[in-house]
């Protein structure tokens, strides 16, 4: 746990020390939602149970080079998480909670004549997961306290005020750890890692 603080503070000093003092700073609430599988033809099917469907919410921060389009944001986030487990002929809903926070290198693409209504960009970065409800888990199923994952994604700023983005979350620490019921002193864990699609709007100020 103290690692990951350290690594994440040293992330966040990096960053915030490569961005210039002519950059533009926003900040504004975030909204959002987590699903397995995005659906673009069935937009329902993103908020079925089977797909695993979670909700995010905090604020964030955005800072942005004038003229050239580069730039970082950092949010802090609640993420509320609903996975559907079966092992050992048992299917079990966990739900986890966690403190997010996902820092992200920013290219925002520059049109002619629509820029201030319409803007692209594209961003990737780490994100740092603190779990917040160990107790809600079963016995068999032992969950890590720190997640951590990289984001890839792409978005629209709109009106200069509202960005829309939608992300990949790829998992680079195993999340969860299941221990066999049916031999729980010497069974193999199978772990596995939180590999999700996240939505988001935010307005920014």
């Amino acid at each position: 746990m103290k690692k990951f603080q350290v690594i994440l503070v040293a992330v966040v000093a990096i960053a915030l020390a490569a961005v210039p003092a002519s950059a533009q700073f926003r900040f504004g609430p975030r909204l959002g939602l987590e699903v397995n599988s995005l659906h673009f033809s069935n937009v329902k099917d993103n908020l079925t149970s089977t797909n695993q469907a979670g909700f995010t919410g905090g604020v964030m921060a955005e800072f942005t080079v004038p003229l050239i389009g580069v730039g970082a944001d950092v949010a802090l986030m609640y993420v509320h998480r609903v996975n559907n487990a079966t092992a050992d002929n048992t299917s079990t809903k966990l739900k986890y909670d966690y403190l997010e926070i996902p820092l992200n290198v920013k290219y925002k693409f520059g049109l002619p004549v629509v820029g201030k209504v319409l803007s692209p960009y594209v961003f990737t970065g780490p994100s740092f997961a603190f779990l917040l409800n160990k107790d809600a888990l079963t016995a068999a199923f032992e969950s890590r306290s720190v997640d951590v994952s990289w984001n890839i994604g792409v978005g629209v700023q709109l009106f200069s005020h509202l960005q829309v983005g939608a992300s990949y979350g790829l998992g680079i620490s195993k999340a969860v750890k299941y221990i066999p019921i049916v031999n729980a002193v010497n069974g193999t864990p199978i772990e596995g890692k939180n590999n999700c699609w996240t939505v988001t709007a935010a307005w920014l100020f």
